[in-house]
């Protein structure tokens, strides 16, 4: 069988041939193997020193100090530390999130309900993003934190988070980000937003699974509960041995990102562009987030008069979505979509377009025929 046209880096990336180089000299006995805890010798120095350039590295691809960053297993794990973190025994009791954020996210916040806390889900524009002002007005006396993703991660929306966070920072509210979509490919400058903690994933930029990092602000001091208990590792917020070989994977991978992200959006930006203006020739199509400003490599589009599962099963020599993995096991149509409006039918027929560093013209142009020649004939059928 031959190999299907990767087009859902959304859902994970490939590791990038030199951030797996710089792994594997970290894994074995002739490597860097060292625990970088182990203090009383030079291998768990060496360790040590490979995990601070690598917590550089990640800093400077946000311009932040360092010692912000926390390392996590991904996303997920920071999210959960950023919002529960912050509750932790925390007067206010109030929180705004939105409700097309990530599962991480909504079910964190699903959680702290049941813990007493009070949550306001804002409601989208029908372009899929959040409105800073919308923020403004769900802001009461007693909102703790205010979780707004920076781009969606089933429509590829961009938010004004920069804007977002001055609203929160003016009622002493704390502003959490999930970046996991965004970092790397849109410019993000801590020093100049206000931005209190930041979610990133390294899986979704050819780095390693199970690794991810949170920002968390020092100047002002953000305080946060570590969530797991051990030995007191990264600033006594996130105890665990440090994996050595993910973590250098992890700043290897954002070094590249900050060295290349200019090009990449312009060619990815241009491919992207030229896909959307194919598949908008198939009647009856629908560019989701139409209007707002987006991920460059990004588009999700939508079909009217298909079967959505028969669309998918049909394009098999693609590989792509209907939108988040994390709920692809769901047989309901996509719950960001159905926020937006779009009617369950068209949601259900929703592909999600995700292209990354190894896509090519070509793989553009045959997945934009073989949309068409497939939509084309299950509408005959």
């Amino acid at each position: 069988m031959n190999r299907p046209i990767y087009l859902d880096y959304a859902a994970t990336t490939p590791v990038d041939e030199r951030v797996a180089a710089a792994m594997a000299q970290c894994l074995t006995f002739d490597g860097n193997f060292g625990n970088p805890a182990s203090r009383s010798h030079a291998i768990g120095w060496q360790a040590e020193e490979a995990v601070e350039l690598a917590r550089t590295q990640m800093a400077a691809l946000l311009n932040a100090d360092p010692r912000e960053i926390i390392w996590t297993s991904g996303a997920t794990e920071s999210d959960n530390l950023a919002i529960k973190g912050a509750a932790e025994g925390a007067a206010r009791r109030h929180i705004i999130t939105s409700a097309i954020e990530h599962k991480a996210v909504l079910d964190t916040c699903a959680h702290l309900e049941n813990q007493g806390f009070e949550v306001t889900y804002l409601r989208p524009f029908a372009n899929g993003t959040i409105a800073a002002d919308a923020v403004a007005q769900a802001l009461r006396p007693d909102t703790l934190i205010c979780s707004v993703m920076h781009a969606n991660n089933e429509i590829g929306v961009v938010n004004d988070i920069a804007a977002i966070g001055a609203a929160c920072r003016t009622n002493g509210t704390l502003f959490h980000t999930d970046a996991a979509q965004s970092v790397g490919k849109v410019p993000i400058d801590v020093r100049a937003m206000p931005i209190d903690m930041l979610s990133i994933s390294a899986h979704k930029i050819y780095g390693p699974k199970g690794m991810g990092a949170l920002f968390v602000r020092r100047d002002p001091a953000v305080r946060v509960k570590p969530q797991i208990h051990g030995g007191g590792h990264e600033f006594g917020l996130r105890s665990g041995t440090l994996a050595t070989h993910q973590i250098v994977g992890l700043g290897a991978a954002a070094q590249i990102m900050r060295e290349q992200m200019d090009d990449e959006n312009r060619r990815l930006g241009g491919l992207r562009d030229r896909l959307v203006s194919h598949l908008r020739q198939i009647p009856g199509s629908h560019l989701h987030g139409e209007g707002a400003q987006r991920l460059p490599a990004l588009a999700n589009v939508g079909f009217e008069d298909v079967d959505g599962e028969t669309l998918l099963l049909a394009l098999d020599d693609l590989a792509l979505s209907t939108g988040s993995a994390c709920t692809s096991a769901s047989v309901e149509p996509s719950y960001v979509l159905r926020a937006l409006g779009v009617p369950n039918d068209l949601a259900h027929a929703s592909l999600r377009f995700s292209l990354g560093r190894y896509t090519s013209s070509e793989d553009v142009e045959t997945a934009a025929r073989r949309v068409a020649e497939v939509v084309g004939g299950l509408r005959s059928a």
